[in-house]
């Protein structure tokens, strides 16, 4: 796994040729990336890719050995403590685990050429919040047809897309077209291989002007409302609107529009200037 970053925007690369597979070393290096890539201030939006043509990721390498447990005592205590004993080069899925739970309000967008398989579909799914596919991807998750259930793929997809559909590609194994992956919403562009990374770095670069309090707190409340009642989801939405306001309420004296209007003008091609054209003494009408 490769981080890289430039200005404002971050990538992180799967880099194992010829498919992208990934192995223990590869899960700690993505779960350090993305720790570091939460933390940094400077950093406001994301990519995820793989490395070559070939494959986006094509999962789990399966030739890697893993670390089993000796029996059900071993196996309950690598559970609980999956990092004891852990060697330099980890040797169990753990760290993927650990991605899994980070809690992230920062976009990341998915930008897939070739395979999506397995886990890569996986950390697809559960880390990246926009997704563009070249004209050659391809979508999918083998493990039933080696004697394996999803690992985590299954909970994220059956939030989106149709159970049919889901259970469609969970149950035959059989891979999924961008064409068809851009039909149910699964993508949000389909693009030619040689515009792949220039249209991810495009989108990253629109999103990451944006003021990021507005971004983290607009992720923030659709992530979370996803698990919410209608009320609930509204009352947490009434909360940390608030909060927001306040906030810019109390920076230097000026109005939450003012500070608004002043936003847009320093940062042309947004795409806000006409939405705050309405603005009056610092009020929406």
């Amino acid at each position: 796994m490769n981080y890289s970053k430039s200005g404002s925007v971050a990538v992180f690369t799967f880099d194992n040729p010829p498919v992208n597979a990934l192995t223990p070393s590869m899960h700690k290096e993505f779960y350090l990336a993305m720790k570091e890539f939460v933390a940094d201030d400077d950093v406001r939006c994301g990519i995820l890719t793989g490395a070559g043509e070939r494959a986006f990721c094509a999962g789990d390498d399966i030739k890697t050995p893993y670390k089993a447990a000796k029996d059900s005592r071993e196996e309950l205590a690598d559970h609980l403590w999956p990092h004891r004993n852990e060697a330099d080069v980890p040797e169990t899925f753990a760290w993927a685990r650990d991605l899994a739970a980070v809690e992230r309000y920062k976009p990341i967008i998915g930008a897939v050429d070739g395979w999506c398989l397995g886990q890569g579909m996986i950390y697809l799914l559960h880390q990246t919040d926009i997704r563009i596919a070249s004209t050659r991807a391809k979508f999918g998750f083998p493990e039933i047809a080696y004697g394996m259930a999803g690992a985590g793929g299954n909970t994220r997809l059956g939030r989106l897309l149709p159970p049919p559909v889901a259970m469609w590609m969970l149950l035959t194994a059989e891979p999924m077209a961008a064409e068809e992956a851009l039909k149910h919403n699964l993508i949000n562009e389909i693009v030619e291989p040689a515009k792949l990374l220039w249209r991810a770095q495009e989108i990253a670069e629109h999103i990451a002007k944006h003021p990021p309090e507005a971004v983290r707190i607009e992720m923030e409340l659709f992530y979370r409302s996803l698990d919410l009642s209608k009320a609930d989801a509204l009352t947490l939405t009434k909360h940390m609107y608030r909060m927001q306001r306040l906030a810019l309420a109390t920076e230097g004296g000026e109005s939450v529009g003012s500070q608004m209007l002043a936003y847009s003008s320093k940062n042309p091609g947004t795409g806000r200037e006409d939405n705050f054209s309405s603005h009056k003494n610092g009020r929406m009408k």
